[in-house]
């Protein structure tokens, strides 16, 4: 019987959001998310993707139909409000049930529906039924690194209205080459904080550093949101969000490089960045506590 686990709702979010050339929630084995309240319920709103889990005869959850439950990477069940594993409400009925079929952890969303939709309310749909194109071409969103207030995301996102607007975001670091940024979100009112780098083993972040540190945390401080972006969200933004990350949180390079694998797997701060980033580790712990040569790197 697999492990049934608790996890926050921005660890839903983040899954939701991954991406390679397109959406992740295209991939047959990749999430399954289940919406265990009532059925009325399920059809007025819920999350987007999520499907309706059915009850037999006998009061017990079946599995859901089309869905190879023993191969799925990922199983993710909410209902209205649960908060706890103690609670025993249909979530945790349904995991009872997804557990005894799967081979990997299954998740129940801290406070349910009600908490996800308060925080992600654009995640909502009644949309039931999708096609593959459509899930390789959903709309996804810079990811969550600390909860309601700091994000990593590509150029497309950080330029995108919608997307600002949605996830509230006050200030953008943008590590990139130009300022096609500043130029098209002056409008939106967002505090722009540009780091002209390439993604080059020679390009230097490592004086900027200090600045972008002080930059971001005095806006999160503040309870202000900002994202950090670069043309393709995967090597410069990633570096800074390290940096941050061993900064704010006072982790060594591995522990703030782990955590960000976990938000964000695909990520990958180029060779010369993360050399940069052992500097980092000296200067903001003292001690060069990470050996970058190990293989996970």
């Amino acid at each position: 019987m697999a492990e049934i686990m608790l996890c926050e709702p921005f660890e839903l979010y983040n899954l939701l959001n991954q991406r390679s050339c397109v959406s992740r929630l295209a991939e047959l084995n990749y999430l399954c998310l289940i919406d265990a309240r009532e059925t009325q319920d399920y059809r007025i709103s819920h999350i987007i993707t999520a499907k309706n889990v059915k009850l037999g005869p006998e009061g017990t959850f079946l599995l859901p139909e089309a869905v190879e439950v023993d191969s799925m990477q990922r199983l993710v069940v909410y209902d209205n409000n649960t908060s706890c594993l103690q609670e025993q409400g249909r979530a945790a009925e349904c995991a009872q049930a997804l557990s005894k079929a799967s081979l990997y952890p299954v998740h129940i969303v801290r406070g349910g529906f009600q908490r996800f939709s308060a925080l992600y309310p654009f995640l909502r749909t009644e949309k039931i039924l999708y096609t593959i194109m459509e899930l390789e071409n959903l709309k996804t969103y810079p990811v969550e690194l600390i909860a309601g207030l700091l994000y990593l995301g590509d150029q497309k996102q950080g330029t995108d209205s919608s997307v600002l607007k949605d996830l509230k975001v006050s200030a953008v670091v943008s590590v990139s080459q130009d300022d096609t940024l500043e130029s098209r979100s002056i409008k939106r009112n967002q505090t722009i904080l540009n780091i002209p780098a390439t993604d080059s083993v020679v390009s230097d972040l490592y004086s900027s550093l200090e600045s972008i540190c002080s930059f971001i945390g005095s806006h999160i401080n503040m309870g202000s949101r900002v994202l950090i972006v670069s043309r393709q969200g995967r090597s410069r933004c990633s570096a800074v969000a390290i940096a941050f990350l061993m900064h704010h949180h006072k982790y060594t390079l591995e522990e703030a490089w782990r955590y960000l694998l976990k938000c964000k797997p695909s990520v990958r701060p180029n060779t010369g960045f993360l050399q940069q980033l052992s500097d980092w580790e000296l200067h903001t712990t003292g001690a060069k506590v990470t050996d970058i040569s190990d293989h996970h790197f």
